[in-house]
């Protein structure tokens, strides 16, 4: 008897087209836009121009709502934007406001403080708080890959989102723009705002997320004319405005976790419950 022998029919390989469409650059863009104003913010803050770098953080943080919602409107999400949002954000909200930070404090202590020979210790606050912006934003990558979490998660992200940290960081001195006060331009208030918020950042702390959250139509008229007077008041009263929604987002996280405490025991009561009877309804069969 001859041998047959059987080939293997080779599968095609998908061909990799070699015109992209405009529209699939724009999220992109928008990102490299991010992320060329988080590395404006830092040479801002190294000349000693604060307002100009808080104000290049926070064009970064409009660009960074941004970019996302278009790439899922277009439908051209891809990894490779993902990859570059990630690098974006940790430039913009990761090392530009530690820098920031601790430039605002050296400035106001001379060389012959006592405080002056600590300088080593706060550039060691800011690096923390960097890496631990970077550590959670490399979580959350892994978290994206893992797949949806518990139900009672879809109203919170899990830490301190780098871009809410970033506000926070500088809220002290956002205030200080404002009132001019030496007491808010201390080492210790800046120094304890990178630790709390690097904290956060690396933490499971659950924090507000308004991705899933719908108005009711009877408040809808109400807060868009909340929506509409914060911003006059971001036109008129900029520093003071962005100072207290800073003030107003720290007093959230709290709450958010208390919230979320009784979320998860009323989500585990009733799959308690529902594992109990399905466990009695199979034993009387």
């Amino acid at each position: 008897m001859s041998k047959f022998r059987f080939r293997k029919k080779k599968q095609k390989q998908q061909r990799i087209p070699r015109e992209l469409p405009v529209r699939a650059m724009l999220p992109n863009l928008i990102t490299l836009m991010a992320a060329a104003s988080g590395i404006t913010s830092i040479r801002m803050s190294c000349q000693g121009e604060w307002r100009l770098a808080v104000i290049a953080i926070t064009i970064a943080a409009v660009l960074d709502g941004l970019d996302g919602r278009m790439a899922r409107m277009l439908k051209v999400t891809s990894k490779l934007g993902e990859q570059l949002d990630s690098l974006s954000d940790f430039v913009s909200f990761g090392v530009a406001p530690a820098i920031f930070t601790y430039f605002w404090i050296m400035e106001v202590l001379p060389e012959g403080s006592p405080l002056y020979h600590l300088r080593g210790i706060f550039w060691a606050f800011a690096l923390f708080y960097a890496l631990c912006c970077a550590f959670r934003l490399a979580r959350f990558n892994i978290m994206i890959d893992d797949g949806p979490t518990q139900p009672y998660w879809k109203h919170f992200f899990v830490g301190l989102p780098s871009p809410g940290a970033a506000g926070l960081v500088l809220t002290p001195a956002i205030l200080d723009l404002h009132f001019d006060s030496a007491m808010l331009q201390s080492p210790w208030v800046g120094s304890v705002m990178l630790i709390v918020c690097g904290i956060l950042m690396a933490s499971r702390a659950p924090t507000i997320s308004m991705k899933k959250m719908h108005i009711s139509r009877r408040f809808q008229i109400p807060v868009a004319i909340f929506i509409i007077f914060v911003i006059g008041m971001l036109v008129a009263h900029a520093w003071i405005t962005l100072g207290i929604i800073g003030i107003c987002y720290f007093v959230s996280i709290p709450i958010c976790g208390m919230i979320y405490m009784r979320l998860r025991s009323s989500y585990e009561k009733r799959a308690q419950f529902n594992s109990a009877v399905n466990t009695s309804s199979a034993l009387n069969k």
